[in-house]
């Protein structure tokens, strides 16, 4: 049996170095003078990259069969990229540099769902933990690493925010080889078909693919919130600690899911009525913040997130751990991961656009995406339509 102190020192290592350095990068490269078109445009060239390289790593790994190896690599190349920030002064540095960490970056947190939901899937006997032990103590190493660098830097020193990324990065990595090897399911006919065959084969899957739309839909229903949450709070006259409260609060909530409410609705709800639970709090969260500013409200309203976030994923973890073959577990989790990057992509740029014509009630349109996934997520996710499936050649 597995024990699951390895993937808690890879999950909260790696996403205390994302809490650490991903809300502060902008302002690092403020401080060495870049202008605020050119950190746009740095930001907008790493997330292209992401969504570029997550899939064409993951397919890698499953084509090498060594997911720990390429894991471990990837965060090795991220962290030397995170170093060479402490050196890079120009814009013409800086952006290769963020290029190459978004795209080593990409694939990591894809490929360690892969090496986990593959041991802690509800098929395998005596698996050892749930997957959203996992996940919850990685939400709260994130919280906890944004928390701490706040602490560390100042207006004149941010450099602890590169040494502090890349320490975390190093014991990922050192976790990443730590983690057991995969046990590998049976081989198949298939298995030496070419790349591109078996990713048409993982789509036909009935439950991966309503995993990619539900996903999309309701991930990507937060992408309004994402950018402009904090605008409408700060000129509805919400103070930055209020504001700030109010963030940690749903990613309490997030945490608490993950670690304890979301596994007992999973195995009691099943995933379609966890699927449907996370859909309807989503009409309800989107909403009802398009329509108040209260604190009182949007306090009642934060601890939702749990379930518009964390127990989705859950159920998607739960449907891939139950559908997906582990030799192709790789490609399927950044399939995953790329459809509902690319629409929240497409919906962020939209969300200027509705934010500006019509302020808070652009919400609305956030709360119809989730009512979308409603029939998909009822239909998709009926009993019988979660079993597990072979990979078969097209």
């Amino acid at each position: 049996m597995h024990s699951p102190g390895a993937y808690i020192l890879l999950y909260t290592a790696l996403y205390g170095a994302f809490g650490v350095a991903s809300p502060y990068w902008p302002k690092l490269f403020e401080s060495k003078g870049l202008a605020p078109q050119q950190i746009g445009l740095i930001l907008a060239a790493g997330l292209v990259m992401r969504l570029a390289a997550g899939p064409a790593i993951g397919r890698l790994a499953d084509l090498v069969a060594s997911l720990r190896l390429v894991l471990a690599s990837c965060i090795v190349v991220a962290a030397a990229a995170a170093a060479g920030y402490s050196s890079a002064s120009t814009f013409w540095l800086i952006l290769p540099i963020a290029v190459v960490q978004a795209g080593a970056l990409a694939p990591t947190t894809s490929l360690a769902d892969a090496l986990t939901v593959n041991t802690a899937r509800p098929a395998r006997a005596g698996r050892p933990f749930e997957y959203g032990w996992i996940r919850g103590a990685a939400s709260a190493a994130f919280l906890v690493g944004t928390l701490v660098i706040g602490q560390l830097i100042s207006s004149a020193d941010l450099s602890p925010i590169i040494w502090t990324n890349v320490a975390l990065l190093a014991v990922a990595a050192a976790a990443a080889a730590w983690i057991p090897a995969p046990h590998p399911d049976a081989r198949s006919a298939d298995d030496d078909a070419p790349g591109a065959a078996k990713v048409r084969s993982l789509l036909k899957l009935p439950a991966f693919r309503v995993v990619i739309v539900v996903s999309a839909l309701v991930y990507g229903s937060h992408a309004l919130y994402d950018a402009f949450a904090v605008i409408r709070w700060s000129a509805a006259g919400l103070p930055a600690p209020v504001i700030s409260a109010l963030w940690a609060e749903a990613v309490a909530a997030e945490v608490v899911v993950f670690l304890l409410i979301g596994p007992w609705l999973l195995d009691r709800l099943d995933a379609r009525g966890a699927a449907l639970l996370a859909s309807v709090a989503g009409v309800i969260r989107w909403s009802a913040m398009g329509l108040t500013t209260s604190v009182e409200l949007l306090a009642v309203l934060q601890p939702l997130h749990g379930l518009t976030f964390a127990l989705l994923h859950l159920v998607c973890m739960r449907v891939i751990g139950n559908v997906v073959p582990s030799r192709v577990a790789a490609t399927a989790q950044t399939l995953y991961a790329f459809g509902a990057g690319l629409v929240t992509a497409g919906l962020t740029w939209l969300s200027g656009t509705l934010y500006a014509d019509h302020g808070g009630l652009a919400f609305l349109a956030m709360a119809v995406l989730c009512v979308v996934a409603l029939p998909v997520a009822w239909w998709g996710f009926a009993p019988g339509r979660q079993q597990p499936g072979g990979m078969r050649a097209p």
